[in-house]
């Protein structure tokens, strides 16, 4: 049966325009969750929107991306528009097949979007780290048992879910954000905290996003300099968990 599971790839889908950033956060997620690249199938849906077959997959991993949902339709680029119509239509499928899915910051708003939520600034954190908290939920989740019950993951967006989708669960928490991961169903997941970044990776994004409205300009180098004093190991042991759960079980 597991040979057969690895016949299947796991599928990554970007929407990162920047060739830089979205190479390495794809370097990142391979890094980190320790996929070999041979058994992964790569997707850039800002260059284009292709036809999934689930089947060939075991599970699937969406990056994050300067898009904003909560911008008026009249305001998003038709790329933009394209990106959420094919996450309108995927979830339409993974949703009711409880497909394993995890969305990493982008992918938290996208799926709360889908289930109803109201995304909005309210909850913007800015680039940087933040205490995440996890809910007595989440401490009986695969992805999360056994951890910490605080640790501390990068963060970096305009826009967050307003609260916690009716049909879901909430698996992490913190001050700034209170929707920072939950579930739906028993196998699809959304993180607003990114998993994969490291402090190199983090730091790319401040050089390509300084001017993207995550902070002011000028804050650049300070944000860099905190960067660099930051560990994230936790957050890393999430997305290893998922890969090992849905794509290399033991």
């Amino acid at each position: 049966m597991y040979l057969s599971l690895w016949m299947k790839k796991m599928l990554i889908l970007q929407m990162r325009p920047e060739d830089v950033t979205a190479k390495s956060e794809y370097e990142a997620i391979l890094r980190v969750s320790g996929l070999p690249r041979e058994e992964v199938h790569r997707v850039r849906l800002e260059q284009g929107i292709p036809d999934i077959d689930l089947s060939n997959y075991t599970a699937i991993i969406a990056g994050g991306s300067p898009f904003d949902i909560s911008k008026t339709q009249n305001k998003k680029s038709q790329t933009q528009k394209d990106i959420e119509a094919f996450y309108q239509r995927l979830f339409d499928r993974i949703v009711p097949a409880d497909f394993p899915f995890l969305g990493c910051c982008s992918g938290n708003g996208l799926l709360g979007h889908y289930c109803g939520i109201p995304i909005s600034e309210k909850y913007a954190e800015p680039i940087g780290s933040v205490e995440i908290r996890i809910t007595e939920e989440g401490a009986r989740d695969p992805l999360l048992k056994g951890l910490p019950p605080a640790f501390t993951a990068r963060v970096g967006h305009k826009e967050a879910c307003d609260g916690v989708p009716a049909n879901a669960v909430l698996l992490a928490t913190s001050d700034p954000c209170p929707v920072q991961m939950f579930r739906i169903g028993q196998h699809i997941y959304a993180t607003q905290f990114h998993p994969e970044a490291d402090a190199r990776e983090f730091i790319l994004r401040v050089h390509t996003y300084k001017n993207y409205g995550y902070f002011d300009p000028e804050e650049a180098e300070g944000l860099i300099d905190k960067i660099k004093q930051v560990k994230t190991h936790i957050p890393k042991e999430i997305l290893k968990r998922f890969v090992r759960l849905y794509h290399r079980p033991a």
